[in-house]
């Protein structure tokens, strides 16, 4: 039960600290979508999403207002596209003009309009351990499906601490991310900023652009992110030069409260969607605006600005702190839970990369301890295919040896350079375009073949 005090400074936080419901995100299975015809397979994937998630927005709304709790964004995430598309492939797979993915792509979007969500995630293949035939046509058609879509996400899974790293995918990818922001020029690249490259990715993720159904998932299932980077700003200050226990103790205390907000919410949604509950993922998700900024909360600490010695620290700190907070509060904590450091979507660490402060070194070292990893950077339209590869797998590499999600996102800006700034808009924000290495990795990358899983994968 919650007690008179509990409940103002719950107003306090949502009215003053930015605090909210990031996405209610339904998950739906389209297992059962799969046709030798692609137009049949296509009508199905619409039909069956604009049944499921009919009533989403409008019970996200009726919540939002009943509880007076901002809902940011509703969204649908799938099963990975190329498990599904794979049937309609089979009997095409010689003819050349039957080889796209791109009419599924505008089958979600059509049914993400529809219901009126936000986004919907699942064009997506796991190829952690090699890529399938219909793995490879879906991955070659993202470019033209997410400049032809609007709301439609893209992610490709390309190594796990079990499986290794497919370094033949990560190739692949770094020459995929240089078309979809060729397709997408006239927007800066934004083609990208819809496109994750994981390792270790989760089936139960509710962010974008990395959401999508797992396979080990029900039929549907009901997933909620919150975020509140304001909120946790606002308690470190109030302890201002506490020792690190007390402010560990101070965050793991914020992120319990945030985390029963999110539960709460997330089962009146399952109820009346009458949906399984799935997780609550507690990330520190910053947006653009004042206040609600993931470095901002690590200078609260101490740092003169994001990105000096020390952040690291700081940040591995928070991240575990939250972790604790979320796991005391629900049994159905999932997703990533934890600190997100994008870039683009966060005022702070916009404010430091245009400093010169902050890097994409240093912030590579910061992936090590956070959430997930390089997140809607923005670099030089002139990067080579082969450098994207190379920071994909030094990416990679750090979640597979550490047993932990990690992604990329980046934006190679077309025509931009280095000290330029990219503009998106929305919760998608503006980047300054930081500087690459100019040395090559392009022969390190041409070696294909996958990096072996570690010796810690082999627990069974």
């Amino acid at each position: 039960m919650l007690n008179q005090k509990d409940i103002l400074a719950t107003i306090e936080m949502i009215d003053n600290q930015h605090l909210d419901i990031r996405t209610i995100t339904m998950g739906i299975s389209l297992l059962d979508c799969c046709d030798c015809d692609i137009n049949k397979a296509c009508d199905k994937i619409y039909d069956k999403i604009t049944r499921r998630a009919e009533n989403l927005v409008r019970t996200g709304e009726e919540i939002e207002r009943e509880f007076g709790i901002p809902i940011v964004h509703k969204r649908i995430a799938v099963t990975p596209i190329a498990l599904i598309a794979a049937a309609s492939f089979q009997d095409n797979i010689n003819n050349k003009n039957k080889k796209s993915a791109t009419p599924f792509a505008l089958a979600l979007d059509r049914a993400a309009d529809v219901t009126g969500v936000n986004f919907i995630g699942g064009f997506s293949a796991l190829v952690q351990k090699g890529m399938t035939d219909a793995d490879k046509i879906l991955i070659k058609s993202i470019p033209e499906a997410l400049s032809r879509t609007e709301r439609v996400c893209s992610s490709v899974n390309i190594g796990s601490t079990r499986a290794g790293i497919n370094m033949d995918a990560v190739a692949l990818m770094g020459d995929i991310i240089k078309q979809t922001a060729e397709y997408t020029r006239e927007k800066d690249g934004l083609g990208c900023a819809k496109l994750v490259v994981f390792c270790n990715a989760v089936e139960d993720n509710p962010f974008m652009a990395g959401a999508f159904h797992g396979i080990g998932e029900t039929e549907s299932v009901i997933n909620v992110g919150v975020s509140g980077p304001g909120v946790v700003y606002q308690a470190i200050r109030s302890i201002q030069d506490a020792p690190f226990d007390i402010l560990a103790e101070t965050v793991k205390k914020t992120a319990f409260r945030v985390t029963r907000m999110g539960q709460l919410v997330a089962r009146e949604a399952s109820k009346r969607l009458n949906i399984p509950f799935g997780i609550v993922d507690l990330s520190l998700a910053p947006t653009p605006a004042i206040g609600d900024s993931v470095a901002r909360i690590l200078e609260s600490m101490g740092l003169e600005t994001c990105g000096t010695h020390g952040t690291t620290a700081a940040l591995a700190l928070l991240n575990d702190a939250v972790k604790k907070g979320g796991v005391m509060a629900s049994s159905s904590v999932g997703g990533l839970s934890g600190a997100f450091i994008p870039v683009s979507e966060d005022e702070g660490m916009i404010a430091a990369a245009r400093s010169g402060v902050l890097n994409l070194d240093k912030l590579e070292a910061m992936t090590c301890v956070c959430s997930v990893g390089l997140d809607m950077i923005a670099v030089p339209g002139d990067t080579p295919s082969e450098t994207i590869a190379a920071i994909i797998a030094d990416e990679a590499a750090i979640g597979m040896i550490n047993q932990k999600t990690t992604a990329v996102r980046i934006i190679p800006a077309p025509g931009k350079k280095i000290g330029d700034i990219i503009e998106m808009g929305g919760l998608l924000g503006s980047a300054p375009v930081m500087p690459v290495h100019s040395e090559s990795a392009a022969a390190f990358i041409r070696r294909g073949g996958r990096i072996p899983a570690p010796l810690h994968s082999l627990k069974n």
